[in-house]
């Protein structure tokens, strides 16, 4: 090459590469273990991974992808932030301001939006495939509580950014929401007004709802994020798939985190936000006309992932809808790897080939008894006209409570004798059954309630009222 022609300029990645590691890859796995081992970021990371846990199949790179949104939204929150004041109706106006006159501020607000609503699904699916592929279990039980607490976190976060635009869906989204703190027995009125900074949703509640938002619920998601990181690696990293025939762990291949992993997740990163950025640039986030206390819609719906706990407020008492019901589940949730304790199937999707069609049993049965369940109680059972004399604790909530386990308890017992199945099967059919049903109780609440909270076909469903 003639001395007068001129070099080539890097490209962007190579100078990327360049600042992550000025001395480039080393070519050796001594080397690439020692530089997993130095960098504040690669660290996360064990030096070496076994290669059948990186298969996207068994881990469908949900973990990393909570990770990627969740510094989505920190980016683009901080945007918003410097752009939003706090304070009725300026709420709403500096909404409109983003939307309009703040450079890329429709696509960033949207993003937010968005990464929002997907992080909570990806937070329960996340959930859900440690528990089926029993990753729970000892010594990842600390992780798995760590786990749980961060999507009651995660809810809390989105619970408390819905009010921020100040516009009507989001008022009384919230208003319906946090109506369910004051069935808290004793002291569940003194808990809402502490929340609400008053008897109802208004100036005081987005203050309070902005500052979780932005300082509290980040800080601690971060927090525990880390710290779930950490204790995965110090809990032997990802558990390695096997499959329901195999009796022992067979030894497995390992390879340096640099460049089989580090390579993946790039490529799965780029493609997730590339993703998300196309699809926040065609749908736009909801916005309504400013909020008006006045002027309640019908119907009043809670946010989309409380429509479960909403639809539950209609058929029982609300202390048991609101309060007994999903406290009984967190608790079941977290208290699982203590119970559940067999080794063997760790790694194993569904435990067996019998916990797998025990699962398909279970969603099955959800599919069909469920929505039975609620057309009865909607135009059937009438338990506090059949007991007029007892409490309506009793009538409405712990007596049809009842009803509903017993068919439960029978069923458990009969998957027992009937299929031979071992506590962890039974454990996951009931997991899976009461998970479905909790799923389609969400999808009646969004789609199939309308005026006064009554049960019509989607394409049926009269015009909302105000």
């Amino acid at each position: 090459m003639d001395e007068k022609t001129p070099l080539p300029e890097p490209s962007i990645f190579e100078r990327m590469r360049s600042r992550l590691a000025p001395e480039g890859v080393p070519s050796d796995d001594r080397g690439r273990m020692r530089m997993v081992m130095d960098s504040l970021i690669l660290h996360i990371h064990p030096a070496k991974v076994e290669v059948s846990s990186m298969k996207w199949t068994y881990t469908w790179g949900l973990g990393g992808l909570a990770a990627l949104l969740m510094m989505t939204l920190g980016l683009t929150g901080i945007v918003l932030l410097n752009n939003y004041t706090p304070a009725a109706p300026q709420a709403y106006l500096d909404i409109l301001e983003i939307n309009s006159n703040v450079w890329f501020g429709e696509l960033i607000r949207n993003l937010h939006h968005w990464s929002a609503n997907l992080l909570i699904v990806v937070s329960v699916l996340h959930l859900i495939r440690v528990f089926v592929t029993g990753a729970y279990r000892p010594p990842r039980e600390l992780n798995w509580l760590i786990g749980v607490a961060m999507l009651l976190l995660v809810l809390g976060a989105n619970f408390t950014g819905y009010l921020l635009p100040w516009d009507q869906l989001a008022y009384w989204a919230i208003t319906v929401g946090t109506s369910i703190i004051s069935y808290v027995p004793l002291i569940g009125q003194w808990l809402s007004n502490l929340v609400l900074g008053g008897p109802e949703v208004g100036a005081n509640t987005l203050l309070n709802f902005y500052s979780m938002h932005i300082s509290f619920i980040p800080l601690a998601i971060f927090g525990l994020m880390s710290y779930h990181f950490w204790r995965g690696r110090k809990d032997g990293g990802l558990t390695v798939p096997k499959s329901s025939k195999q009796t022992e762990d067979p030894k497995p291949e390992r390879v340096t985190t640099i460049p089989h992993l580090v390579h993946r997740e790039l490529i799965f990163a780029i493609a997730w936000t590339s993703a998300l950025l196309i699809f926040a640039m065609l749908v736009p986030a909801p916005l309504e006309g400013i909020a008006n206390p006045a002027l309640s819609p019908n119907p009043a719906k809670a946010p989309w992932y409380f429509m479960g706990l909403q639809e539950l407020l209609l058929h029982f008492h609300p202390l048991v809808g609101a309060i007994v019901i999903p406290s009984l589940a967190i608790i079941g949730i977290f208290t699982l790897p203590f119970f559940d304790l067999n080794p063997k199937s760790v790694g194993v999707y569904f435990r067996s080939q019998r916990g797998r069609s025990l699962t398909l049993l279970a969603i099955g049965v959800a599919l069909i008894a469920t929505p039975i369940w609620v057309l009865l109680d909607e135009y059937v059972l009438n338990w506090t006209l059949w007991l007029p004399t007892w409490d309506t604790l009793l009538s409405n909530g712990l007596i049809p409570l009842a009803v509903i386990l017993l068919p439960l308890i029978l069923l458990d017992n009969w998957i027992h004798r009937s299929f031979q199945a071992d506590t962890e099967e039974r454990v996951l059919f009931i997991a899976s059954f009461l998970f479905t049903a909790f799923i389609i109780l969400t999808v009646i609440g969004i789609f199939f309630r309308g005026p006064g909270m009554s049960l019509y076909l989607p394409w049926n469903m009269p015009i909302p009222t105000h």
